[in-house]
């Protein structure tokens, strides 16, 4: 219907149905006919016109809400929606018509009335209504007990959001209100409900906190909230490790005290302390020094964490090393093993205590001739690297870095704190140039608060005529941030600056596009353990930096020699990358210009955001052309034929499928999300634990022949320890869908319909049973996936009927040629 078809009185300029006074269900029923033809223009003008015929408007368009159909989530709005809009657009010329204009025994019911429509989730819908009919002004305690009632019925989202709109958090219980949320995995909305309420904010965090205490139990909720159904998907939002890291994020976000979240501090520093132990002793690229420095940071005088450190080092080194940290933190005797004790007991005088060998003096300037085999070297010597500490020194440096035309490597370290604060501060500022380093000591005494040094940094950073070169300088400018609150009030300008990292993306992206003779392979190069600034400089220079000093303890003074070289190249560095790759871009696949590289990611960074349609493009078409970064081309374990795959091993275009349960795979503890989408397709995967150690998926690899799918640092360990090419390394940055198609790829996978969920996602088994629908109904509703509905409710029987006749196991078995499902 358009407004050329409805008949109109001339001489009123009205449609003839609009003529004296309008029922409201009358007037909804027209309005939801144009709704359903699309047709909004004249939607528009019939309820301009219904509106003015109303006799009570606002008790009218209460009862056109309470009669709209509810069920319309596909769109954008709901029908109901869209009235509301109509109707305060029409009260914007008819300002007479608002609820402040009634008396009060007449308007107090139409808000009551309203007030039982806020059940809707749109924003817009609740805000709408509620300043239509001035909610805000109603007596509190009708309004709070609205909010009773949603919850009485379940309805947490719904009353979150309500007493949100209505702003009465402070009248609500904290926990009735967002425990619930954080069980059905909404603690976004949480977080919502107690922003700007600073109280509500750390009763918050004091609450997950209390969950990260190493003897809590699921059942104390279940006791204290026995109305709530505890689902395997709600303990799943608990896990010690998640909540951890969501309780220091929130420390952060409302900026308070890490006093009140001593649960989670010490899980995370227990955690930095396993990281660590594998680093020092199983890994072994830590130096003595540098983990004895974090160890004393991440333990510092928490006795339980001492114990453990003790504890640890039984394990992973000997008694005599263990007894000597024991003594240094002198731990009780009851609290230590029986071995440490005896063992430090026997031992003599002068090995009570932990030898640190000082070698920031003995150790020479250059290193050994192995190590310069192996690594990128400065080539400077050590009366050009100069240390920065006073307004003196700051003022050469400055003479020298800030000329016109300057190209200067930049690059920062920081303390090491291990998750446990979100932005350090800076303790070494490195600044390159040709033929010399300035290392800008922020430790120094009064050197890092001088005005000076604050207005050094401001002009570096804002001179346009120095160019400066950075690697992944978002995070080092955060930091600069975090470092003086100045930048924070007054945020820093920078211009001139040229982000490597946006240029080795770029590298990686045209090497991933450049193809040989047959399809794509997953190579690995020499270069697949160097991640970073290291990778790209063993690209464009032929050789890796060496980054043991990577997480040395960057406040302790004086710096050790193997320190100020590691600084000084890895902001010299950068001066011999950007040479290299100026001087023959071409082969690297990068414009003339290196410069317009970093301007291009931003252009593209903001064409991303379109939407999630056009990103999911992008990533399918990437995905055709993308390297897996650091994996060599894997086949797996097959008994059919001596390679493992129906085609001997080659993998490309020509040979067949591979069936999805012959593929075998362990995921690594990073790669959860991945393992639970291959075992959606049919792959048969066994995950390890969060707090697995890596080498039990080396250990499940040899046992059950299976391929061992990881990323990061433990690629290079793992492979190791399995035969050639049962590893594979993939990008953990990705989504788990895409690192799965890459895997699905990888090994020629063709998953089918009869594929799709025939593997149980909770014990990977793919042997299933009828269950009858009474069993059925009693097991959801002891999940909690059932709440107070009753197994003779209409819909629900029809819908399982509906499932039985697609093939669904609850009453007649498993169908061949239909996906195979569990309901266990």
């Amino acid at each position: 219907m358009t407004s050329a078809h409805i008949p109109v009185d001339r001489e009123r300029d009205e449609p003839y149905y609009f003529r004296g006074s309008l029922d409201p269900a009358e007037l909804r029923n027209q309005l939801f006919e144009l709704w359903n033809r699309k047709d909004l223009q004249t939607l528009h003008l019939a309820s301009f016109h219904g509106f003015s015929k109303l006799p009570e408007p606002l008790e009218g368009l209460l009862t056109m809400l309470e009669g709209c159909p509810v069920k319309q989530k596909g769109n954008s709005h709901t029908f109901g929606h869209r009235v509301l809009m109509e109707y305060q657009t029409w009260m914007k010329e008819h300002p007479q018509a608002t609820i402040g204009s009634l008396p009060e025994q007449q308007a107090v019911p139409l808000q009551c009335r309203a007030l039982n429509l806020l059940t809707d989730t749109q924003s817009s819908f609740l805000e709408s209504l509620i300043n239509t009919y001035q909610l805000t002004s109603l007596d509190p305690a009708i309004l709070l007990l609205h909010i009773k009632r949603l919850q009485t019925l379940k309805c947490y989202k719904e009353a979150a959001i309500v007493g949100i709109k209505l702003k009465l958090q402070k009248n609500l219980n904290m926990e009735e209100m967002c425990v619930p949320l954080i069980l059905q995995g909404k603690l976004a909305l949480a977080e919502t409900f107690v922003t700007g309420h600073s109280q509500l904010e750390q009763q918050l965090v004091v609450l997950l906190d209390s969950w990260c205490h190493p003897s809590f139990s699921v059942e104390e909720i279940h006791k204290r909230y026995p109305h709530l159904s505890l689902s395997r998907h709600c303990v799943a939002q608990i896990q010690p490790k998640v909540l951890t890291k969501h309780t220091l994020r929130l420390v952060e976000k409302f900026n308070i005290n890490q006093k009140l979240c001593p649960n989670a501090l010490h899980k995370r520093k227990l955690g930095s302390l396993r990281f660590l132990m594998y680093k020092r002793f199983v890994e072994k690229s830590m130096t003595e020094e540098n983990w004895s420095d974090n160890v004393q940071y991440v333990v510092a005088d928490d006795l339980e964490l001492q114990i453990q450190l003790v504890e640890m080092l039984v394990k992973y080194c000997n008694l005599q090393t263990a007894s000597q940290w024991s003594l240094r933190y002198t731990i009780p005797r009851n609290r230590l093993p029986c071995e440490v004790w005896k063992t430090q007991q026997a031992l003599p005088p002068h090995l009570q205590q932990i030898g640190f060998s000082d070698s920031a003096q003995s150790e020479e300037w250059m290193p050994s001739q192995s190590h310069c085999q192996m690594f990128y070297q400065l080539p400077l010597t050590k009366d050009k690297v100069h240390f920065v500490d006073t307004p003196e020194a700051l003022q050469r440096c400055s003479n020298v870095v800030l000329k016109d035309g300057s190209i200067v490597g930049v690059d920062m370290e920081w303390q090491p704190t291990f998750g446990c604060m979100s932005i350090q501060q800076v303790s070494l500022i490195q600044l390159a140039v040709s033929d010399q380093v300035f290392l800008l000591d922020l430790c120094a005494n009064g050197f890092y608060q001088h005005p000076d040094t604050v207005s050094f940094i401001r002009s570096f950073f804002s001179e346009r005529n120095v160019s400066k070169l950075g690697y992944g300088m978002a995070g080092d400018l955060r930091c600069l941030s975090g470092t003086w609150q100045q930048f924070l009030e007054e945020p820093l300008k920078t211009e001139g600056v040229l982000d490597l990292l946006n240029v080795h993306q770029k590298i990686q992206r045209c090497k991933a596009t450049r193809t040989d003779d047959g399809p794509k392979e997953v190579l690995v190069g020499e270069d697949s353990a160097e991640k970073g600034l290291s990778q790209l400089v063993q690209q464009v220079l032929g050789r890796p930096l060496d980054k043991t000093e990577q997480m040395s303890n960057w406040e302790k003074r004086p710096l050790r020699i193997s320190q100020i070289r590691y600084a000084a190249a890895d902001a010299y560095c950068l001066l011999d990358v950007y040479s290299v790759l100026s001087s023959k871009p071409e082969y690297f696949g990068l414009p003339a210009d290196l410069w317009s590289v970093s301007s291009n990611q931003s252009e593209k960074s903001a064409k991303k955001k379109k939407g999630k349609q056009s990103q999911a493009k992008q990533a399918g078409e990437a995905l055709q052309t993308e390297e897996c970064q650091g994996a060599q081309r894997v086949i797996p374990p097959h008994s059919d034929n001596e390679t493992g795959l129906p085609c001997g091993g080659k993998l490309s275009g020509d040979c067949s499928p591979l069936p999805p349960q012959q593929l075998r795979v362990v995921c690594d503890n990073m790669l959860q999300g991945l393992g639970r989408y291959l075992r959606c397709l049919g792959v048969d995967v066994v995950m390890l634990e969060s707090t697995d150690d890596h080498r039990v998926a080396a250990k499940l690899a040899q046992a059950e022949a299976r391929v061992i799918l990881t990323c990061g640092q433990p690629y290079q360990s793992l492979r190791s320890q399995v035969g050639e090419g049962r590893c594979l390394s993939l990008d953990c940055s990705e989504k788990a869908r895409d690192q799965a198609v890459r895997v699905l790829r990888h090994f020629n996978v063709q998953p089918t319909a009869s594929d799709i969920f025939s593997r149980c996602q909770a014990c990977n088994s793919d042997e299933y049973v009828a269950v009858p629908r009474e069993d059925m109904f009693r097991m959801l509703r002891q999940k909690g996936f059932l709440q107070d509905q009753d197994v003779t409710d209409p819909a629900l029987l029809a819908s399982l009927e509906d499932g039985e006749k697609l093939g669904d196991p609850l009453g007649s078995g498993v169908a061949a040629d239909l996906p195979r499902r569990s309901y266990t």
